[in-house]
Order: C-alpha cells, then structure tokens, then sequence
C-alpha cells in the first residue's frame, strides 16, 4: 500500500498549491496567462510537461517496447517542432494574446477563429480522455482499484485542479513535476540495464531489428508517426498560450531552448525504460504473476514503477517513478483542460455571446467549461481501441487542421484568409472522416499511423491552391506577424474600416 499512499500525498501536495494559488486570481489575464510574468525556468518546466504526458508515458512506451529504438521517430517529430518554435517563440510573444484562435482570427476572419476553436476542442478533449485512461492503469496497479473508477477519481482530480487557479497553478507545480519526471527516469535506466547484463546481454538478447532504424517498417511508417507529433507541436494551442505568458520575449526563447534538449533526453530515456523493462517481463512467461502481455505494452512503465525491484530499482526508485507517472499524467491533463476552456470561453464566449464580459464572469465562465470539457473528455474515451489510437488522432487533428494555417500566417504573406479557412476546415474534416469510419471497422480503413498523410496532404493542398486562385488580402492583415506592433483589436478594427458592415 505504500505506493497507493505515496500518490495519494503527491495529489494533495499538487493540489494544496492550486487552493493557494486560486486566492491569487484577480482576472482572466490571471487564469489564462499567469498575468504574463512566467520567468524561465518555470516556462521550462511547464512546457516540458506539457509535452511529456500519457502520449510518451503510455503510448510511446508501449510502441517503443514492440518496435524498439525506432519509435524514437515518433519522439523526434515534436524535436524537430520545437527547434521550428524557436523562431517564432519571440514573435508568438509579441503578438501577446490569449489563444491560438486569437491568432486566426487576426490573420484570417472569426470563421477561422470558430474552425480553430472546434478542431482544438476535439483534440484536446481526446488528449485529456486517455490522461484519465492513465491514471486509472495507475490507481488499478497500485491500489487495486476498478480501472473504469480509477479514471472517474482522475477526471475528478485534473478538472478540479485545472478549474482553482488555471495557468498560475500549472506553471506553479510543472516546476516540480518536470524535476520528478527528469529524475525518475534517469535513474531508472542505468539501473535496468546494468541490472540485466548491460550492452553484451541486450546486444545478445534482444532482437536486432529494435535497433535498426526503421525498425521492421520503412520510411513511410517513419513518416506516419514523425509527421503527427511534429505539426501537432507546430501548432499546439498550449505552447502558444504558455509563450503569451512568459514574462518577455527573451524568457520565451531560452526556454524554448532548454525545452528541446530536456525532451530528447527523457523521450529517449522513456523509450530505452521501456524497451529493456518490456524485454523482462514479458520473457518472464504468461504462468509467471509478473508477466507482462504484448497487448499490454503501453503499461510497462507503469509495471516497472511498481514491481521495480524486479528489474534492480530500489523501492524508493519505483516511488520516485511512479510519483513521475502521475505528474506526467496530471500536468498533462491540466494543461488540454486549460486550453480548449480558454478558447471556448474567450473565442466563442467572450468574442460573440457576452462581449461585455466582466473579469470575475469570464473566470466563472472558464470555470464551468473545465467542468463541461471534463465530462466530454471522460466519454470520448469509448471510442477508440488504444491510447496510440487516441493519440495519433488528436495529434492528427491539430497538425492537419490547425498548424499549416498558423504558421502560413506567420511565414507565408500571400496565404489568403479564403486559403486559411478552407485548410482548417480541410484537415478537420478528413480527420474526422478517417476516424469515425475506422471506429465502425473491425480493421482500420487507413491505419491510425498513417492518418496525417491524407489529412495534412489535403490540408496543405486546401491552403496553397485556394490562396493562390483568390486575391491576396490587404496588407493590414499580414504586416502584424512581421512587425513589433499590432494587437488582435487593432486588426479586428482595421477591417471592419476596410470592409464597412462585415465582420
């Protein structure tokens, strides 16, 4: 039972600091952005949080164990989107808005703000869905606790944590998750594989394909599962609200710098885990009380955490590992449960239902759309198979539908607001249509790795050719991502001036 009281004393803990940290709201400035004052380490800490959640922890872990090093292409598409952040971390900044879709609509037109709130709502409620998933695998092994009440207990913790305090809780602990999450890992992975043999026994034992590096595969999977995790991050709502809180442009981009190198090293640390873990219990045999099923994969982090010394992890390193499971799982759900709250109540609340909103109404309105969101994320989790497919159609989602219109509007001034709208819409639809359609299938139409192609190949082809057969939009709706002026109200007026009577 000590590790089901060692989760139970981390909750608290996380949980005491969002109560304190909620008599700190004043405003949603405050909710939504941290009151833009993150300093660096913090935005550090929070943005690798963010990112490492139950799509590393269950996900990469468990296909990391079946396909070996070669699911490192999975990790590598969010490197590759985060040195791509780099330079347009000081931009996001300045611009300094709430959300992505404030983004859109400067760009583009409230259309595209409507679009980009939905696609955002979808995914991150899918993404939040199978955090919940996560925590009940955690609560089931360390407590024996029903799996369907383990993920209730969790939803009822991330959205109770997220509705306190909003960003000033998250960034407040994700300092002291991502410390945990660092160290849990790297003190496992030396354990487990000097414990084992080291390099002559896994060299000798496992399968030489685990470190080739496509694996069995080729390089079109490789660019299935490369291509979702790096527009995801080029377009992740979450990244962008954190740069929006960063108390500078400068505090932005140093921590987009150390960002990088904290996520390939616990990535990489996550995938090697897993693979020598898996190795272990599953040669164990299916009579053994430890064995660990291929189907099962996706727990074996979690598996290692709680027999840890099976595998030459002291109790007090599977303590640490599990305390890591559940900041990953919680930071993680925090954050997609703050997001896609703050869109629905800034871009569709505040922007057409309640434009007169006071601060302590938005507060109460962002409040209550945690909650509903919650609710929503929990029953999304019917519909689909595995964590892996969860996470590749919400990856899918943004990085089809939101990321070639985001970043066209900062890299690409002859992207037309008709071009905007018809890629988001794009992407969105062929996700969807993939996924329901998949759902209904005893086997899928298009494997869930192998979403993004169609979708992102049809979202791209949406923006340059229907941007390319309109006119190119006035220069007010451009000259804003180039400059250091400009502010979503400025841009919003400025069009209304040009275009007397339309929104």
């Amino acid at each position: 039972m000590i590790f089901f009281w060692i989760v139970v004393a981390y909750l608290v803990m996380l949980m005491s600091i969002s109560v304190t940290k909620s008599f700190m709201v004043r405003n949603q400035e405050d909710f939504m952005v941290a009151g833009r004052s993150v300093p660096t380490y913090k935005l550090v800490g929070t943005l690798l949080c963010t990112w490492i959640g139950s799509g590393s922890l269950l996900a990469g872990a468990g296909l990391a164990a079946q396909v070996g090093f070669s699911e490192l292409w999975m990790a590598a598409g969010a490197w590759v989107g985060i040195v791509v952040i780099y330079f347009l971390a000081g931009r996001v900044r300045r611009i300094a808005q709430f959300t992505v879709p404030d983004i859109l609509e400067m760009r583009y037109n409230h259309v595209a703000r409507i679009l980009g709130t939905l696609t955002i709502v979808i995914a991150y409620i899918t993404i939040v869905g199978y955090q919940f998933r996560g925590g009940g695998f955690v609560l089931e092994l360390v407590a024996d606790i029903p799996q369907w009440q383990g993920v209730l207990m969790t939803a009822v913790f991330i959205v109770g944590f997220t509705a306190f305090a909003g960003m000033l809780s998250i960034v407040s602990v994700d300092i002291i998750n991502g410390t945990v999450i660092t160290l849990a890992v790297l003190v496992a992975v030396p354990m487990v594989f000097f414990n084992a043999g080291g390099a002559e026994y896994f060299s000798a034992n496992l399968d030489p394909a685990m470190f080739q590096v496509f694996g069995e595969h080729n390089w079109i999977w490789a660019l299935g599962v490369f291509l979702p995790t790096m527009l995801l991050l080029m377009g992740e709502s979450n990244m962008y609200q954190k740069f929006f809180s960063a108390r500078s442009e400068k505090a932005a981009r140093n921590a987009v710098m150390w960002w990088v190198i904290g996520t390939i090293i616990v990535e990489t640390a996550i995938a090697s885990l897993a693979i020598m873990a898996f190795h272990h219990f599953n040669g164990l045999g299916s009579g053994h009380a430890l064995y660990l099923a291929a189907e099962n994969s996706e727990q074996v982090i979690l598996h290692t955490a709680r027999y840890s010394t099976e595998v030459g992890i002291p109790v007090a390193g599977g303590l640490l590992l599990i305390c890591a499971a559940v900041a990953i799982i919680t930071s993680t759900g925090n954050s997609f449960l703050l997001a896609p709250s703050t869109n629905l109540t800034r871009d569709i609340y505040q922007r057409f239902i309640n434009p007169g909103a006071t601060d302590r109404q938005m507060v109460i309105a962002q409040r209550s759309m945690v909650v509903v969101l919650g609710i929503a994320a929990w029953l999304m989790l019917t519909q689909f198979r595995t964590i892996l497919d969860m996470a590749f159609t919400a990856y899918t989602m943004i990085g089809a539908g939101l990321t070639p219109a985001l970043l066209a509007a900062f890299l690409w001034k002859r992207v037309t607001t008709a071009g905007g709208v018809a890629s988001i819409a794009t992407g969105m639809a062929v996700t969807v249509l993939v996924t329901v359609v998949n759902a209904r299938l005893d086997e899928p139409w298009i494997p869930t790795t192998h979403i993004v192609l169609p979708a992102a190949g049809a979202s791209i082809l949406a923006l340059v050719v229907v941007s390319l057969l309109t006119p190119p939009d006035p220069d007010y709706k451009w000259k804003k991502f180039y400059t250091k002026e400009g502010s979503l109200a400025g841009a919003i007026e400025e069009q209304r001036k040009a275009q007397p009577g339309k929104g």
